[in-house]
């Protein structure tokens, strides 16, 4: 490894290093060796919010690499202060649309778990064509897990938790399980801020057979 490689090595690794990384190309899939400094299992969480969900998540399994996908900058900011505050090296954060990042931006069969919660529900009848979990949903994620990997949704919403429950229903390559407690017990503020007012969470997660 040469000096340039090693100093890019070493602000990979860093807690103190910015853990936004800019999208270099929007017609060619990220290289996943460039975001983190050891090659671990990947999953990603497509709407990572203010990131309370997935700094967590990433600090109780340092054994694997997270990317958080969210489209406001605002909302990314606080994923990587508190990432860096975590003294986090396994997580990234991106700035895009999850729709595109999953079709096109991602390498096929690069993660083991795709995490979906509180997506934009899109409630209006004509706006629905907008919601992330469609019947095209299934067959993209597919092509983007690992051998056994999982979808895990979440939702607050009781319509489109019937669409997702029916688009996944009918799919061949994805059987339903149950979400481990371990996950459960991981909140984001939203659902935190919601439970508290009674508002039940409504969870499904999806396996893709191997």
């Amino acid at each position: 490894m040469d000096s340039t490689q090693q100093a890019a090595a070493a602000r990979k690794a860093s807690p103190a290093g910015n853990l936004l990384y800019p999208i270099r190309s929007i017609l060619e899939p990220i290289e996943l060796s460039e975001l983190f400094p050891s090659a671990q299992p990947l999953e990603v969480e497509l709407g990572s919010g203010d990131g309370s969900f997935l700094v967590e998540w990433a600090r109780l399994n340092p054994q694997r690499n997270f990317i958080g996908v969210e489209r406001l900058l605002g909302r990314l900011k606080k994923l990587d202060r508190k990432g860096r505050r975590a003294g986090l090296t396994n997580l990234r954060g991106n700035r895009i649309e999850s729709s595109y990042f999953l079709q096109y931006l991602l390498p096929k069969n690069c993660a083991s778990a795709l995490h979906i919660y509180f997506p934009d529900p899109w409630p209006k009848r004509k706006h629905r064509r907008h919601r992330l979990i469609n019947e095209s949903f299934p067959n993209i994620a597919a092509e983007i897990l690992t051998p056994g990997g999982i979808v895990f949704l979440r939702t607050d919403d009781a319509d489109y938790f019937a669409q997702m429950q029916e688009v996944f229903a009918p799919s061949i390559k994805f059987k339903l399980i149950e979400t481990p407690d371990m996950l459960r017990n991981v909140l984001t503020d939203f659902e935190r801020d919601f439970n508290a007012k009674g508002i039940q969470t409504l969870r499904a997660a999806y396996q893709l057979r191997e």
